[in-house]
């Protein structure tokens, strides 16, 4: 490390190469290429995973892997004491586990950073009784770091962590960002065909069965829609939670090769996802729960608007109901309903499609970088 800048060191479960990151591990590392180096070191501890190596840099940012879920904590706790001397700050990423850095890191370099509480998804994804031991250890654990400067993502997640004894003067929210400019007006799918998407992971509190459901409903009196699925494939969660489903209603399904009614394309790049949600007459983002939604913002940004569950972090993404549709109720009925709407009203679909476009012109990873420098200028001066 380099003692003139300021070292701040990232401790978290993942980290943006390895094969389960999503957004948490997107939104850190998109942050933290663009601060400035001749200002700061970054340096970022998490566990090993398959073909990993033990240490590289990546965008300028130092990423040290050791041990496993388990063992990184001995193992992060042991470098921070070798280096304590000349680090400045240590960020605890709370991705459901934490580093429980209360116990073993001074309190004037404490920052806690979490994106979303876990709460219902314990029960969603995980079964009796980690499910139970997880839900009910998850606030006791969390007021550890109540009174540490704390970083999230949406008014949603600030409000559960002051319900639960957290400071409001120290959780401070960061926007999200695209890494992409919006399309040029001009240049969005006017003519949408009557295609409805998910984009996503394949677990359980993501809601892509409610979508298909939702689907299935509305197929009865528009026979001629169509459902995309976007994102690697699960075959099991296929096969045990979405094939029953398909095949009671006699519902077609393949991949893009096929004319179907549902097409699973399966992993696809950044620039092909931006143009199959282009085509889409709306995105379904069902979850129960979210930091917030960044993938609403994306097809926002390219001129779909997303119909989503009435939950945390998802009620932040559509700008609460202003530039998205808001389910009243948590069900694929009302998810169907909506989707009706969204065929049949047609001066509320371009208002709310220009609604999502323009909210989406607020957020890019050059703010929210911005945003990470002035937050540590504050707390630096508060120490």
């Amino acid at each position: 490390m380099i003692d003139n800048k300021i070292n701040i060191l990232f401790l978290s479960w993942r980290d943006i190469k390895c094969p389960k990151s999503g957004g948490a591990e997107v939104f850190t590392h998109e942050m933290l290429k663009r601060v400035d180096f001749n200002k700061y070191n970054i340096t970022h501890f998490s566990p090993m995973f398959e073909g990993a190596k033990e240490k590289e840099v990546i965008d300028n940012i130092q990423y040290i892997r050791r041990g496993n879920i388990l063992s990184v904590l001995r193992e992060a706790r042991k470098y921070y004491k070798d280096n304590k001397e000349k680090i400045h700050f240590v960020v605890d990423q709370c991705n459901t586990h934490k580093f429980f850095t209360p116990l073993w890191v001074e309190k004037k370099k404490r920052i806690f950073f979490i994106h979303q509480l876990t709460r219902e998804i314990w029960y969603a994804n995980t079964k009796f009784p980690i499910s139970t031991i997880g839900y009910l250890s998850e606030t006791p654990t969390l007021r550890l770091y109540r009174n540490d400067y704390t970083i999230t993502v949406s008014n949603s997640t600030k409000n559960d962590l002051l319900d639960i004894g957290f400071n409001k003067d120290k959780v401070h929210i960061f926007p999200e960002g695209i890494d992409f400019k919006p399309w040029e007006e001009d240049k969005l799918v006017k003519n949408k065909g009557d295609i409805f998407g998910y984009i996503g992971r394949f677990v359980n509190y993501k809601g892509i069965d409610a979508a298909v459901k939702a689907y299935v409903s509305l197929k009865k009196s528009k026979p001629n829609i169509k459902l995309w699925i976007i994102g690697k494939k699960k075959e099991k969660y296929i096969k045990e939670v979405l094939l029953p489903i398909l095949q009671e209603n006699n519902i077609s399904y393949g991949s893009r090769e096929e004319n179907k009614d549902i097409t699973f394309f399966g992993f696809v790049s950044d620039s092909e996802k931006l143009v199959l949600m282009s085509k889409m007459k709306a995105l379904l983002f069902p979850s129960i729960r979210e930091g917030f939604g960044l993938t609403v913002i994306e097809a926002g940004a390219v001129g779909t608007p997303t119909i989503v569950y009435n939950s945390k972090g998802l009620v932040d993404a559509v700008d609460n109901g202003k530039a998205g549709y808001l389910c009243e109720n948590n069900t694929p009925e009302n998810l169907c309903l909506l989707m009706k709407r969204v065929m049949e009203n047609n001066n509320e679909y371009n208002m709310m499609a220009k609604n999502a476009y323009d909210f989406s012109l607020r957020f890019n990873w050059d703010s929210t970088s911005k945003y990470f420098d002035s937050f540590i200028n504050y707390i630096k001066g508060e120490k």
